[in-house]
């Protein structure tokens, strides 16, 4: 993310919920992922979670960009 998108979700996240749960879900899903990642090897359930794990960051992402860029509009106006 880059630092004005940042700014972007800590101005908007208190009022607007759907905002803030796609970033505390992105955030999580990015400490999941450090955790298997730091292993030195993983089963193949691990390998299935951490596939999962990768697709719902995306999607979440996909959708926390769409609000960001909604914002940004805003704040161009």
């Amino acid at each position: 993310m880059e630092q004005y998108e940042l700014e972007l979700i800590a101005k908007y996240s208190e009022e607007d919920p759907e905002l803030k749960a796609l970033w505390e879900d992105h955030v999580e899903y990015e400490k999941k992922l450090e955790k298997f990642e730091s292993k030195p090897y993983l089963t193949p359930e691990e390998e299935l979670e951490v596939k999962e794990l990768k697709k719902l960051k995306l999607a979440g992402k996909t959708k926390l960009l769409a609000l960001l860029n909604k914002y940004k509009e805003m704040e161009e106006k």
